[in-house]
C-alpha cells in the first residue's frame, strides 16, 4: 500500500472545511434534538392519551427506521414542502434534529422517571404546581442522570453525519468521496476521514468524561 500523502496536503483545506460542517451538524442536531427531545419525553410522561399517543409514534418511527432512509425522505420530501426546494444544508440539520429528539426523548422520559416519586409529592406539598416541581426539583436532578446518555447521543451524531454526503451535504464524508471519486484512490481519503472521525469522537468522550467527574463531586 502506497499511501499518497501530497494528495492528503491538498484536500486538507477542504477536509477542515468538512470537519467544521461535521461539527456544526452535530451541535445543531444535539441542541435542537434536545429542545424537542424534552418537549416529546414531558408529553410522552402525559396521561392524556390524545398527547401521549403521537408521540409514541414519532419515537417509534425515528427509532426503528434507518437514519439513510429519514435524510432521504426529509430532503426530497418534507423539505420541499417547507422551503420550496431541496436544500442539504437544511435537511441535514433537520433530519439530524429529527432523529436526536426521539432517542433524547426516552432519555428525558427514563431519567424523570428514575428519581422518586416522594420528591414530586414533597415539591407539591410544599404549594408547588407540577411545572413547578418539574422545573426546579426533577429535572435538575434527572440531568446529572442524563449527561453520560447525552453524551453518547452526541457522538452518535457525530458518526451519523456522515450520511448526510449522499444528499451532498458538504461535510467530512462528502468530501471524502470527492477525493476519491477524483483520484480513483480509497485508502487516502477514507483513512483520512476515519482518523478524523475518531479525534472528534475522542474529543468529545474526554469533555464528557471530565464533565461526569466534576458533577460526581458535586
Amino acid at each position: 500500500m502506497n499511501l499518497r500523502f501530497d494528495l492528503l496536503i491538498d484536500y486538507a483545506p477542504f477536509f477542515l472545511k468538512g470537519t467544521l460542517y461535521t461539527i456544526g451538524f452535530s451541535l445543531a442536531g444535539i441542541l435542537i434534538g434536545t429542545i424537542f427531545g424534552l418537549l416529546i419525553g414531558l408529553g410522552k410522561l402525559s396521561p392524556y392519551k390524545i398527547i401521549r399517543y403521537p408521540l409514541d409514534w414519532y419515537v417509534t418511527f425515528f427509532r426503528g427506521t434507518p437514519f439513510f432512509v429519514q435524510i432521504l425522505l426529509i430532503y426530497f420530501g418534507v423539505v420541499p414542502l417547507l422551503i420550496g426546494d431541496s436544500n442539504a444544508i437544511f435537511a441535514g440539520v433537520l433530519g439530524l434534529s429529527l432523529n436526536a429528539a426521539a432517542y433524547i426523548a426516552e432519555i428525558f422520559r427514563a431519567g424523570i422517571q428514575s428519581i422518586e416519586k416522594g420528591q414530586m409529592e414533597a415539591s407539591r406539598s410544599l404549594g408547588m404546581n407540577y411545572y413547578e416541581s418539574m422545573r426546579y426539583v426533577i429535572l435538575p436532578q434527572a440531568v446529572k442522570r442524563m449527561i453520560p446518555p447525552l453524551g453518547n447521543e452526541f457522538i452518535v451524531l457525530i458518526k451519523e453525519s456522515s450520511i448526510l454526503a449522499i444528499i451532498a451535504a458538504p461535510e467530512l464524508m462528502y468530501w471524502g468521496r470527492a477525493m476519491q471519486g477524483q483520484y480513483y484512490r480509497v485508502w487516502e481519503p477514507y483513512l483520512a476521514v476515519a482518523l478524523i472521525y475518531l479525534i472528534l469522537t475522542l474529543t468529545v468522550s474526554t469533555v464528557l468524561n471530565y464533565i461526569e467527574r466534576r458533577w460526581a463531586t458535586e
